[in-house]
């Protein structure tokens, strides 16, 4: 098997991190021939750089250091270095960039013809009417877990005969707790099942990272919102489940590690050998499911109700959603006042908002309104 070319944008982030040690584990397999990063973290930049010999590295902070560390290496500096990069010509893109700035390199790594491993969750809650429709079959390659599952639960199946989808959620680190009002950012950050970054950390405590979901889903599956449901199930081992219209479901099941999810996505069509441990059969475990509480956590019915409406609408959510994430990790709102600050904002904009999105510049623009009209809020709410 020829080795594959690949490009990993966030490099120095989680998802980037976990795919960089499947290349540690199979150097047979891939080649790194580009990396990006914000640069907040430079040495961790040059030294992934060096250490995998890459030609290429795109950064936006610090790119003067970068670049006296690393003679001989072509070094893109700028905030268009990550969707520069994600043309250049190669097997995979891995667009590991969190936040909806991923969207401009999911766009170019489509339009260049790239094959596209998709972590930003972010490009198609924003942008998801721009994107799909540029995209050729198996072109977007699902990294979420949960988004993972269900494509390969639907594989060798006809979407007609889908029931719906069901999006399985950890619940965070709240599930079982009623008073919110005194979370503090360390125990938001506590994760109980899976290691993440610490803005899905955050958006997974308060189940926003499963409204995402649902408007990503409705969009990289083509299915309506009333045939995606998301539960609770707290083992994080049933990744999601697809039910079909005879009354059964399949689901995939793997112990909660992102490797599996990425190995399969950078290597598509093929598995990887040991991407993550398999499920031990021979010990007892439990698997529980249960409706998620929308009165506790309101998120995944406002990102529901977005998603329905379309338009600017997901794209205003989402702004809103990292500002006020940004805000609460920085001791500026409350774990609780998250979600109703972006209530609010979605709420303000609603009647206005745009009904189609016709550009990337339609996209930057509604952003930029929502996150200044979110920080205003926030500052007016403070004072």
């Amino acid at each position: 098997m020829a080795m594959r070319n690949l490009v990993i944008l966030g490099s120095t982030g989680s998802i980037g991190v976990q795919a960089l040690e499947i290349v540690d584990a199979n150097p047979d397999l891939f080649n790194v021939v580009a990396i990006t990063a914000a640069g907040s973290n430079p040495d961790v930049l040059i030294a992934q750089a060096r250490k995998y010999g890459v030609k290429t590295v795109g950064v936006i902070k610090n790119a003067d250091v970068v670049k006296a560390a690393l003679p001989g290496v072509t070094v893109i500096d700028g905030p268009n270095a990550s969707t520069e990069i994600a043309a250049m010509p190669c097997d995979v893109v891995l667009n590991a960039i969190t936040g909806s700035i991923g969207l401009a390199p999911t766009l170019a790594a489509i339009k260049a013809g790239n094959q596209l491993a998709l972590a930003n969750k972010e490009s198609l809650v924003a942008g998801g009417d721009l994107v799909m429709p540029l995209a050729k079959e198996n072109q977007i390659l699902p990294v979420d877990s949960e988004h993972s599952a269900i494509w390969q639960c639907l594989q060798g199946n006809k979407s007609s005969d889908i029931a719906k989808l069901v999006l399985t959620a950890s619940g965070g680190p709240f599930r079982d707790r009623e008073d919110l009002s005194g979370v503090t950012l360390d125990e938001a950050l506590a994760h109980p099942t899976w290691a993440m970054g610490p803005v899905v950390t955050i958006n997974s405590a308060t189940l926003m990272n499963k409204g995402l979901e649902i408007i990503e889903a409705h969009h990289l599956f083509n299915l309506p919102y009333s045939q995606i449901e998301a539960v609770v199930h707290p083992q994080s081992i049933v990744h999601s489940m697809v039910e079909y219209k005879d009354g059964s479901t399949i689901a995939q099941a793997s112990p909660p590690n992102m490797k599996g999810p990425i190995a399969l996505a950078i290597n598509y069509p093929h598995r990887t050998t040991g991407a993550t441990k398999p499920i031990d059969w021979s010990k007892s475990s439990s698997w529980t499911f249960a409706p998620i509480d929308t009165k506790r956590f309101p998120a995944v019915g406002l990102a529901r109700h977005c998603g329905e409406v379309g338009g600017a609408l997901p794209a205003i959510f989402n702004a809103s959603n990292e500002v006020a994430v940004e805000a609460f990790m920085n001791g500026k709102v409350k774990f609780v006042e998250i979600i109703p600050t972006v209530e609010k904002i979605v709420a303000a904009y609603e009647g206005s908002s745009v009904p189609v999105i016709r550009d990337l510049a339609d996209v930057s623009a509604i952003e930029e309104d929502a996150r200044k009209a979110t920080s205003q809020l926030i500052a007016k709410v403070a004072s």
